[in-house]
């Protein structure tokens, strides 16, 4: 699977067409210091009822039964929990609806940029990816909110893609979350929980 690609503050802006630079894939491989790594290095001890017996583990965290039922009550809970995004992310994938997840994701990190370069960069990037009629990744947008898009490309901005954003959340929320609770992923984790509660 090729990995979507976004520049750094750092980053000088690049030509259009030329090769992006290999600095990230938001942040699920943890190679850079943006927020999806930094969430991940400041967990912490929020465990309540897991061991950590060595380093390897403790990078390693696991939720606690307490997070991970609270995911089955709010999936706005699930999404703002680095764990539930890596849970649902794989449950996504046996769907074949990853991709949904991951445009999420890239349009709230643009929602977060200030710098006019780096906006329309990774704006450029979430349209290549995801938007494009050629993009191999295109997600399930309304031919309304893709011709906004289209009309926006020329005066890119953080939040050109808020209602596109919010067309996936729906759809995310309303068919794949429910989808998600019933699956033998969300099961299993849950059950796997309870029984290290019961362990310690």
């Amino acid at each position: 699977m090729r990995k979507r690609q976004a520049a750094h503050i750092e980053a000088p802006p690049q030509a259009p067409g030329q090769p992006r630079p290999n600095t990230c894939c938001l942040c699920w491989c943890g190679c850079c210091k943006c927020l999806w790594n930094e969430d991940r290095m400041e967990r912490g001890d929020r465990q309540t009822c897991t061991k950590m017996d060595s380093i390897e583990t403790a990078e390693e965290h696991h939720p606690s039964l307490e997070e991970v039922l609270s995911w089955s009550r709010s999936f706005e809970m699930m999404l703002r929990s680095l764990e539930g995004r890596e849970v649902f992310r794989e449950f996504l994938r046996s769907e074949y609806s990853e991709d949904n997840l991951l445009f999420w994701l890239a349009c709230e990190e643009l929602k977060k940029e200030t710098n006019p370069t780096v906006v329309e960069e990774k704006s450029r990037i979430i349209y290549e990816d995801y938007v494009s009629i050629l993009s191999p990744k295109e997600v399930s947008l309304d031919s309304r909110v893709r011709e906004g898009i289209n009309q926006t490309l020329t005066e890119p901005s953080n939040l050109m893609y808020e209602e596109a954003q919010f067309q996936i959340y729906t759809l995310m929320h309303r068919d794949s979350f429910p989808r998600f609770l019933n699956s033998t992923v969300y099961r299993d984790l849950l059950a796997n929980r309870r029984r290290t509660c019961l362990d310690t």
